[in-house]
């Protein structure tokens, strides 16, 4: 496949200003992609686009990655219906060294360079900036975005003069990094197609050069129309504190029939032959979940290394029977698998499982109960069994389990 086969194939190609995809294939070029830390750390929506960058990498392209340490200090407007709270400048950094530590283990084994553009933004004064960016952006065009009419139309809460000021940092950040690094594309997401074009017309009003931009479309679950990488408890984070290895791997082996194929392609590495005997074989006994665990595994690699990905991809769901042979240490091993939750001797069923995430409400909860996908040490929970008792427990420790894949470590305090 070439690069631009690969990006429709894939799932990565949504609106560009090349003439032809196919350019791709012709040219090689230096481009950027960058993240904003108003976090500490990116989330699976990020991920997408990473993963969309490394197509890019292995068809000979070069990157430039970029944290936003201008950007950051602002804060993106578009799609916010109220002005961003400013963050510190002391936070923003923390959150740019934790993004740049997460493409450091992304782009593992790749070339690739990091700037910050706070670098080129920190010792430039007010009238330097209107003079290289300003002058040379029609008012019109910042006006026309959507965001921009949206906040300052009846009922919008209105906007700062810093918010709509963020597209002409962005549209520099291009214009620098062309001029510099003789960077001629970049990617993002399709939410971002305004403050990129930005950065392609000020080039071209000040250099009278060609510069491109390609996005990617935003990834929606196909099950709810909803945008893809949110859960009832909020973003998936990359980051190990806020989604636990354990909760990473759960979030893909639970994902909906219907579009893990695409998933498949977007997260994964994976070839064409090998994706479409994945989903052969997963078509022909989906209660294998081989698509699903594919996925995970894959995911989980990438994010969190080989070795957490096969502990998770490895968690034994233990017979009764066995439990009952496990030793304190025995237990001690799964809380590296699982959750752990302490828990009085005597604790609610409905409220355990909902405070472990294996149900969303107490009536999920006691369906669960009722319907007997409740299980207690590996042993099927009886109907009507609300609360645990002192026998359930093995060396102070229980496994709490709904379905096949979800299942938390329960420890008396």
């Amino acid at each position: 496949m070439t690069v631009s086969e690969e990006l429709v194939w894939r799932g990565f190609a949504n609106q560009t200003t090349l003439a032809s995809n196919k350019d791709l294939d012709a040219t090689k070029r230096t481009f950027y992609w960058g993240v904003d830390p108003s976090a500490n750390s990116m989330q699976v929506g990020n991920l997408a686009a990473a993963m969309m960058v490394r197509v890019f990498i292995k068809h000979g392209h070069t990157p430039i990655l970029l944290v936003g340490g201008a950007t950051g200090l602002i804060g993106d407007p578009d799609g916010k219906a109220q002005e961003r709270d400013l963050k510190t400048p002391e936070l923003v950094a923390k959150n740019k060294a934790a993004i740049v530590d997460q493409y450091k283990t992304i782009f593992k084994g790749q070339d690739f360079k990091v700037v910050d553009n706070y670098d080129w933004f920190k010792n430039m004064n007010y009238l330097d900036f209107l003079r290289e960016v300003g002058k040379h952006v029609p008012l019109r065009q910042m006006v026309g975005r959507d965001f921009v009419q949206a906040r300052l139309g009846e009922g919008g809460a209105g906007i700062s003069y810093a918010e709509f000021s963020y597209s002409l940092i962005q549209g520099y950040d291009f214009l620098h990094l062309f001029e510099k690094h003789g960077v001629t594309l970049q990617l993002s997401g399709a939410d971002q197609w305004g403050n990129s074009i930005a950065g392609v017309d000020l080039i071209r009003r000040k250099t009278g050069k060609e510069a491109h931009v390609w996005t990617a479309p935003l990834i929606i679950n196909k099950a709810t129309g909803k945008k893809f990488g949110k859960t009832e408890d909020g973003a998936v984070w990359l980051d190990p504190d806020q989604t636990s290895p354990y909760q990473f791997y759960q979030f893909w082996l639970n994902v909906d029939d219907t579009g893990v194929e695409d998933y498949l392609k977007i997260y994964t590495e994976l070839g064409k032959d090998q994706i479409d005997d994945i989903m052969q074989k997963f078509k022909q006994d989906k209660s294998s979940r081989l698509a699903q665990k594919t996925l995970a595994y894959e995911a989980t690699k990438l994010v969190h290394g080989e070795r957490e990905a096969k502990a998770q991809s490895t968690q034994v769901l233990f017979k009764a029977d066995e439990y009952k042979k496990f030793t304190a240490d025995d237990f001690k091993k799964l809380a590296d698998l699982m959750p752990l939750h302490e828990v009085a001797e005597s604790s609610d069923l409905i409220g355990l499982l909902v405070a472990g995430s294996l149900a969303s409400s107490n009536t999920e909860a006691r369906r669960f109960l009722n319907g007997g996908a409740v299980y207690i040490n590996g042993a099927q929970s009886p109907v009507g069994k609300l609360a645990l008792e002192k026998s359930d427990f093995i060396h102070g420790f229980a496994t709490l389990r709904r379905g096949k894949n979800n299942q938390v470590l329960l420890k008396i305090k």
